[in-house]
């Protein structure tokens, strides 16, 4: 009779976490396809920008991209949560998984607890070293040297502008990176925008091919300083930096300490506009 009342209890257990996954799951589809939506919109959108550009159109993209992003923020939110309300199962691995490129240092440590019963996961190696590599630029931290050759092939060092008294942003790209290249036009502006303010870029290529790298850089015009290895993955800035995806970013003070990561679209202005005003 015991053995059959554990049994019992069991299923109930297994039934009642089951009842949860799947609200978990339907709120997470609801966001999706919402995401979904606004994407296609922001899609054709941004074709017939392409082929005709309007102020309108312009704001458009724009109010479209911050629904994507406060969507994308509501699939984090209900992520940490699921870490949050089972920490003793397995069930929010896969939604840890699938989320870590798009949370923060403060959330992928909240949904890291050694405590958790899923932190062991063999599904996580990849969501800790993501981990381990924002540590490597977290803010108050020294940026860390690299030595790479330029468009040139001269031999350059990250110091000649980092700590030398300017604002600096290291911008990790390549030509190959779509989210780069749909994210350049925003870095030009406001380059062109800051520069004679004090506002520097150095850009660290991920590229293996000296042409495609050069070609970009005229296409785009990336007016700043430019430095790869041309290694591809194998770039010295994955270890130095931790750097697991790309576009990344980092800024750093005019002393060469990192005050911010990742600032992308609006975030990227709205800095710069607190550091030198309009």
């Amino acid at each position: 009779m015991k053995k059959l009342m554990t049994l019992a209890l069991a299923l109930v257990a297994m039934l009642t976490a089951q009842a949860q996954n799947d609200a978990y799951q339907q709120e997470m589809d609801g966001y999706l396809e919402q995401e979904r939506t606004v994407y296609k919109e922001y899609q054709t959108l941004h074709q017939q920008q392409a082929r005709q550009q309007t102020t309108e159109g312009q704001a458009q993209l724009a109010q479209l991209e911050d629904q994507m992003n406060a969507l994308e923020r509501k699939q984090v939110d209900l992520v940490v949560r699921i870490a949050r309300e089972q920490k003793d199962n397995m069930t929010a691995v896969p939604y840890i998984k699938n989320a870590a490129y798009s949370m923060t240092f403060d959330q992928l440590t909240a949904v890291l607890d050694p405590k958790a019963a899923y932190y062991n996961s063999d599904e996580l190696k990849t969501v800790k070293r993501i981990y381990e590599g924002m540590k490597k630029r977290q803010p108050g931290m020294l940026f860390h040297e690299l030595e790479m050759q330029d468009l040139e092939g001269h031999t350059v060092k990250l110091s000649q502008w980092a700590g030398q008294g300017r604002y600096v942003m290291i911008d990790f790209w390549a030509s190959w990176c779509g989210p780069c290249r749909q994210e350049m036009p925003n870095v030009v502006a406001n380059y062109q925008k800051y520069h004679e303010k004090g506002f520097e870029i150095v850009g660290i290529s991920f590229d293996q091919k000296q042409e495609a790298w050069a070609n970009a850089v005229k296409q785009m015009d990336m007016q700043w300083p430019q430095m790869s290895d041309l290694k591809g993955w194998k770039c010295a800035a994955v270890e130095a930096y931790g750097i697991y995806s790309i576009p990344a970013s980092v800024l750093l003070d005019p002393q060469g300490k990192i005050i911010a990561t990742n600032l992308r679209g609006k975030a990227l202005g709205q800095k710069l506009k607190e550091i030198y005003g309009e």
